[in-house]
């Protein structure tokens, strides 16, 4: 009896400088409406880890292992000419504007950017393997 009056005289000084809520039992507060946006909040907790440890995958192309972060962007970074992947950041403007890398624009479209336009492209026997 000794040690529950013990308990009894921790918890009240407990109660004295903290309040009641610092000695109640946790179920005290807890209820279905609680429970259920409890378990709503764990399913979207859930949705974002999976979604976040999708995009940290990494996928093997040609030997080299890319984030697939970076390949679920809107750009492509393939020329879709000569087949070229492209690491350079002056393709993107070619790339965005004539699906092509760089050195194919200097080569097929500069200076014939109509001719580009209506949907001219050189053969695949132009191109050194």
């Amino acid at each position: 009896m000794k040690d529950l009056n013990q308990i009894v005289k921790i918890e009240k000084a407990i109660s004295e400088k903290y309040g009641e809520d610092a000695i109640a039992n946790p179920k005290h507060y807890w209820n279905e409406e609680k429970e259920k946006e409890y378990l709503e909040q764990l399913k979207e907790l859930s949705i974002k880890e999976r979604n976040q440890s999708e995009k940290d995958q990494k996928i093997e192309i040609d030997g080299v292992f890319i984030s697939k972060k970076l390949l679920t962007k809107e750009t492509k970074r393939t020329c879709l000419v000569c087949s070229v992947y492209s690491f350079e950041l002056n393709d993107d403007l070619y790339m965005n504007r004539y699906k092509c890398c760089r050195k194919c624009y200097v080569q097929w479209v500069e200076g014939r950017e109509e001719r580009w336009k209506t949907g001219w492209r050189p053969k695949n026997e132009n191109f050194k393997e």
